[in-house]
């Protein structure tokens, strides 16, 4: 047997959560050709043919799996996706928050343009709608990683009825329920909403769970931003089931928190759901990025009604005095809220502007809303107001709202796998760059919250599993060749909020269709990465 190269000596966990073994690995034509004892492979006359590259202290496992992006548009810019290459991930998932570029009809590109600004960026030139000719568009780069595309809910709704905040007609919702069922065919692995951003937030749990019937009937997940992960957290997640028992389907909680201090005792009862769950036979996974503050649109500040009708007429809102007034006092009344209000968490102090794709105020970018009010003598809340209406709601933020020891707590959960949800533009949230590498140094070496096979199981084969990615997250031969290499005592990320785009340490190499994208920490030319479809 022959092999284009042999990784010698490493420690490899093979993503299935077995105790780690070393072995010498062979890859030949982009796939793992053999497994063996250290030393078995690399005297033979087919090593001597072979690139051997020893890796001996190093641990060795799939690449990981971020089932949570926003690459969806710098793909294009960037193909090699290097914040995400240099992290140890091989695929990316995109089409998240259930709004994305596809489908993105002509008809409705200038509203749709818009929708999406804040959490993908913006495009000049379209060269699709459907959700085939996207996957078409992004078969044609030269990927650094594997590429899988969720359907959006959003665009689903767009389709039919614009920016509307009512529940669908029979007929509405029939060619939903196909324009879904016409994706998932075309390569979609599943569906994405945000239940807190327009328009997949004037959905309601009947219209989910007739979505939810055509992903069953695939086996498919459901990828969902719940309605609250604050004070109605206990109401997001009991639709969400409600959804998956009624509908059949697979559910998977994207960026799984509890977000304000008041509901951080909500622990053990969101662990709960999950063993609630599986005693009913719903399938329930979910995600999580490994910090206590989260990167948004800043338009998530306003009360749920204040989108209604589409940005123009949010903006619009926002220009009238009464107005105004009322969306002050929706965001400045006492907690309990019936929806998520970023501003309660921890005020102007804790919302960091990240972008501002209009390139206006170049100065705001990492500041506070309360330094950048302070500096210009304004009320906070109406400057983050005058921000939204002036930038006709194209700005991004950071929001803190967690606590690191519930971070921990959810981390160790077995059906929670790891995601940066890596918004790339402006000043971005360090996650884009830094997450992989802080729940393995941080959590995982230095909290010990879980062993490091579990680690590497649930960023691997449990994100494989939970978003049905078949033949992925495992090293077996036959497997892929996708690769990394860590060293688990130096692994660390860099990343920062004030310097959120650097790139982690101790991820020395990394292997995609078996050659290498990463080696000794740079970035390769080698493009192996492929569009994984449903």
């Amino acid at each position: 047997m022959s092999f284009d190269r042999i990784l010698v000596g490493g420690m490899l966990l093979d993503g299935t959560g077995a105790e780690g073994r070393l072995a010498d690995i062979g890859v030949r034509d982009q796939a793992v050709a053999a497994i063996e004892p250290p030393g078995t492979l690399a005297g033979t006359d087919a090593a001597a043919a072979a690139e051997t590259h020893d890796i001996s202290g190093l641990v060795v496992c799939p690449t990981f799996i971020d089932t949570h992006t926003h690459s969806d548009l710098e793909v294009f810019n960037d193909p090699a996706l290097p914040m995400k290459a240099h992290q140890g991930i091989g695929i990316d998932v995109l089409g998240q928050d259930g709004i994305s570029v596809a489908p993105f009809p002509a008809d409705r590109r200038p509203l749709m343009e818009r929708v999406i600004a804040g959490l993908d960026g913006v495009r000049e030139h379209w060269d699709w709608e459907s959700v085939s000719e996207y996957l078409a568009c992004l078969e044609k780069v030269d990927k650094g990683i594997h590429l899988a595309y969720l359907v959006p809910h959003g665009n689903l709704r767009l389709e039919q009825m614009g920016m509307e905040d009512r529940p669908p007609t029979t007929h509405e919702l029939e060619a939903m329920t196909a324009g879904l069922d016409r994706d998932l065919q075309a390569g979609g692995v599943g569906l994405s909403t945000g239940l807190i951003y327009p328009p997949c937030c004037y959905s309601d749990t009947d219209e989910l769970i007739a979505l939810g019937q055509v992903l069953a009937r695939h086996d498919r997940p459901l990828v969902v931003h719940m309605r609250s992960e604050s004070d109605a957290l206990q109401d997001g997640v009991n639709e969400m089931l409600d959804v998956g028992r009624k509908s059949g389907c697979r559910i998977h909680i994207s960026h799984l928190k509890i977000a304000g201090k008041a509901n951080w005792p909500l622990v053990d009862w969101l662990l709960g759901c999950f063993d609630q769950a599986e005693r009913e036979g719903i399938i329930l996974t979910a995600d999580q990025y490994p910090y206590t503050a989260g990167s948004t649109m800043m338009g998530a500040i306003l009360p749920p009604w204040a989108h209604a009708g589409g940005f123009s007429e949010t903006v619009a809102r926002l220009g009238k005095p009464d107005e105004r007034a009322r969306i002050r006092d929706w965001i400045l009344r006492d907690a309990p809220h019936d929806w998520d209000n970023f501003w309660s968490w921890g005020g102007p102090s804790a919302i960091v502007v990240a972008d501002i794709p209009s390139g206006n105020r170049p100065e705001a970018l990492g500041c506070t809303i309360a330094e950048l009010a302070e500096s210009v003598n304004v009320d906070p809340l109406d400057y983050a107001l005058d921000l939204l209406q002036e930038e006709h709601m194209g700005v991004a933020m950071v929001a803190f709202s967690q606590s690191e020891d519930v971070v921990a707590a959810l981390m160790a959960h077995p059906r929670v796998n790891g995601c940066t949800d890596g918004l790339l533009l402006g000043r971005p949230h360090p996650r884009a760059y830094g997450s992989f590498p802080r729940i393995l140094g941080r959590f995982v070496r230095d909290r010990k919250i879980c062993s490091l096979p579990e680690a590497i199981r649930k960023l691997t084969s449990q994100a494989a599993d939970a978003l049905t990615l078949k033949g992925r997250g495992r090293v077996a031969v036959g497997s892929p060749a996708d690769l990394v290499v860590f060293d688990a005592a130096q692994v660390e990320d860099l990343a920062t909020y004030r310097e959120p785009r650097q790139y982690p340490v101790g991820i020395p190499h990394v292997l995609i269709g078996g050659e290498f994208l990463v080696r000794d920490d740079r970035l390769c030319p080698s493009r192996r990465g492929r569009v994984l479809r449903g």
